[in-house]
């Protein structure tokens, strides 16, 4: 098998293989790794490698699978966001404020897989803080498209969109606060999924809008994406916002036997604010024909109304700066984080220390933040903002009682070049207007590959209720299964030897 078939194979191939000895997990990681040497400097996709602790990995990974005692990602080199901390690993956030921050714990995500036995390949690139859509507020600079260059890959998760879609890794882990895995899934043509809102810990995730955001999978199909997230979800004490539930087989619904109509009695709801202005023709068309393929599956499509979608963008732009206004206050040059060099006083370094740490939009976030949550704006602006929430909830509610999942785009465009929308901030905030309300609402979403528009990917937005992730997963899968739009990637090249 050559390299470039081996970093396209599914997770469960790669399990097949490390399991019949056709591969060691040393090999695979080193293919990877070759891979990364030789289109990252272009890509931008890592912020950080550590070839000597990734390769100890995958060495232990070989001795657990000639024990018998692996695991299905055992052996598998994962990319995780630099979101989330990684015992002795850099943890930069993407910004200045962390860019020498070693971290000294796991994140309970790092954890699992860590326990599952799975390779950290490195550590992704990401928009400040998570703060942005196109990967460009990162203080290491932004991250290319794989499709073309001069655009964006989508954000905040866009350095481990980059990485799947250019096949720098297996797959990848994000986080998702406004729309931040299904967004990039769109742009760079994979598969993403946010889950219910504390199904995945969010203990070791540095905090962006505590009540918004949520950890995911990034991969090249829904099956992967069910693995992943046997090993992700999970109770976590350590953190508040997590759910004790009984674990789940995210693979579950896979397994039932298909046939030409194996959606049968599935009702997908159809927004009508979702196919509206400002949604781009040529998306609309690719989209259109996903669910024409729904159909021919058995899909009976049902249209439904959520009538506070347009206001999920104001809401999302007041909520969530305040909770970052609260988070990003530890960040003060005292006990870790970026210190000015020169200062008078104690508050003179908070200031030159969060002046020179923070990007633009971080700033922005903070500022916007710490006015709607200041004496005499709360009432008008945050509680307001948070009525309006309940509201949007309320929609998905009354949309679920006519219909099983809802489907439209994930987001109004391809991929836009690199600075198109960068002095534009409402520009770039409407970037999620199609994945936003889920985000408030708590409810599970994911992106799938569903067509190209002018050579760049286009993803179709599934949305599901409460835990329903399993058959979310299914009915992307079984979409996958009739079409081949989450096989393709992009052409890179590659020196002879690595290709």
């Amino acid at each position: 098998m050559t390299n470039n078939n081996l970093t396209n194979s599914s997770l469960i191939q790669l399990s097949q293989m490390l399991a019949n000895k056709a591969i060691s997990s040393v090999e695979l990681t080193q293919t990877f790794l070759n891979r990364i040497d030789a289109l990252n400097p272009a890509i931008n996709a890592y912020i950080a490698l550590d070839k000597d602790k990734t390769l100890a990995q995958a060495k232990a990974a070989d001795v657990r699978i000639a024990a018998g005692n692996a695991e299905p990602l055992t052996g598998i080199p994962i990319a995780q966001k630099d979101i989330f901390c990684a015992k002795d690993w850099q943890t930069t956030c993407g910004s200045k404020m962390l860019a020498n921050f070693i971290a000294p714990y796991d994140a309970h995500v790092i954890t699992q897989f860590n326990a599952a036995g799975a390779v950290n390949l490195g550590k992704t690139n990401m928009d400040e803080f998570a703060m942005g859509s196109s990967n460009e507020t990162s203080y290491f600079g932004g991250v290319k498209n794989p499709w073309d260059f001069d655009r964006v890959p989508g954000g905040s998760s866009g350095g481990s969109a980059a990485a799947v879609a250019a096949r720098l890794c297996a797959a990848a882990t994000g986080t998702d606060t406004g729309g931040s895995i299904r967004q990039p899934a769109s742009l760079c043509g994979f598969t993403g999924l946010k889950p219910t809102y504390g199904v995945v810990s969010r203990y070791g995730m540095i905090a962006f809008a505590s009540s918004l955001d949520q950890a995911g999978p990034m991969a090249k199909s829904a099956e992967d994406c069910a693995l992943m997230m046997n090993v992700m979800a999970g109770f976590d004490e350590r953190d508040s916002t997590s759910l004790n539930r009984v674990k789940e087989d995210y693979t579950r619904e896979l397994a039932k036997p298909s046939s030409s109509q194996p959606l049968a009695g599935l009702k997908i709801g159809l927004p009508k604010e979702y196919f509206a202005q400002g949604l781009d023709d040529n998306v609309a068309t690719v989209i259109e024909a996903a669910i024409a393929e729904y159909k021919k599956l058995g899909a009976e499509i049902v249209e439904i109304s959520l009538p506070n979608t347009g206001l999920s963008i104001p809401v999302y732009y007041v909520l969530a700066p305040a909770e970052a206004s609260s988070n990003l206050s530890r960040y003060d040059g005292v006990r870790y984080g970026h210190r000015a060099a020169e200062y008078t006083d104690l508050m003179d370094m908070y200031n030159k220390s969060r002046a020179e740490g923070f990007g633009a939009e971080v700033k922005r976030r903070i500022l916007i933040g710490t006015y709607v949550l200041s004496a005499g704006y709360y009432d008008a602006y945050y509680l307001k903002a948070q009525q309006i929430r309940r509201l949007i909830a309320q929609d998905f509610v009354e949309a679920f009682k006519t219909c099983d999942v809802i489907m439209g785009p994930a987001a109004p465009s391809t991929a836009f070049k690199a600075g198109e929308k960068v002095d534009d901030p409402v520009a770039m905030y409407l970037q999620d207007i199609y994945t936003i309300s889920t985000n408030l609402a708590g409810l599970p979403g994911m992106s799938v590959p569903a067509g190209f528009s002018h050579g760049l990917p286009v993803g179709l937005q599934i949305i599901g209720n409460y835990f329903d992730e399993a058959r979310m997963l299914n009915v992307a899968h079984q979409y996958q299964q009739v079409t081949d739009w989450h096989t393709q990637m992009p052409e890179l090249t590659m020196p002879k030897d690595i290709a």
